[in-house]
């Protein structure tokens, strides 16, 4: 295959960024998005000039690291995959592929494709720990009794590998997918309800300081993700944080 692409290139922050152009030729269909870019790295280096920062590392749809926006869709056009999942033979020979990081005011361009998304990090530590009890009569996690349904739904919502693709999807840069998987996948499992109504509030707070925007209600967010993080989690991280709201109110 032989391609055209259109590369977001940017030095940093403060850079003012600016797409470039160019041509990669014999790309096998069977390999992944990201060797292409390594086969376009390849031949940067051998001609003098700077490669392409992009962000990978497990490259096995784990990470959540290799984010990118590629022909306007996050993590480009297959469904249920991370862009180090996504092969070249969902394109076509003489293609042109836009290339660009992930789009929000609240993950800052550190160079080229690569994105800052310590704000994530950020709302998972405002999110505590959960407590254990460690007097001696700990009880194994596997012996607390918990119905399929609320295993199997908390299962779910912590498969999220926080790639912010939702955030970079929604008109308004909301991370409320995200943060709901995060509380969910505690909220429905006994251990993580002792600190339920302090998780709830600090991390929404802490959302809500890095810059991400409110939930649009469109579903994109669902769409797009990689993972299928549903949702129902942002409904539930709602009814979590009212309860929350109104067990305070009843505490003071």
């Amino acid at each position: 295959m032989n391609l055209t692409l259109k590369i977001w290139r940017q030095k940093n922050k403060n850079d003012k960024g600016r797409l470039e152009t160019y041509q990669v030729s014999n790309i096998s269909p069977d390999s992944s998005f990201l060797e292409m870019l390594d086969v376009l790295n390849e031949q940067l280096i051998n001609e003098g000039k700077e490669p392409v920062a992009f962000d990978h590392d497990c490259r096995e749809g784990i990470c959540g690291m290799c984010s990118l926006y590629i022909n306007g869709e996050a993590h480009g056009p297959d469904r249920g995959v991370t862009t180090c999942q996504l092969h070249m033979r969902k394109f076509k020979d003489g293609d042109t592929i836009y290339i660009e990081p992930w789009r929000s005011a609240a993950f800052p361009v550190i160079k080229d494709l690569v994105v800052d998304r310590s704000a994530f990090d950020r709302i998972m530590a405002a999110g505590g720990f959960v407590s254990v009890n460690t007097s001696g009569n700990t009880q194994d996690a596997n012996n607390i009794p918990i119905p399929k349904d609320d295993a199997d739904k908390a299962f779910d919502a912590a498969t999220c590998i926080g790639c912010g693709a939702c955030v970079a999807t929604c008109k308004n840069g909301s991370a409320m997918l995200f943060v709901s998987a995060k509380v969910s996948q505690f909220a429905l499992l006994p251990q993580g309800k002792v600190e339920a109504t302090r998780r709830v509030h600090n991390m929404v707070k802490q959302m809500d300081e890095e810059g991400f925007g409110n939930c649009s209600n469109t579903g994109a967010c669902e769409v797009e993700c990689p993972k299928g993080i549903s949702l129902e989690n942002i409904a539930r991280m709602n009814r979590e944080y009212l309860k929350a709201s109104i067990i305070s109110e009843d505490e003071e």
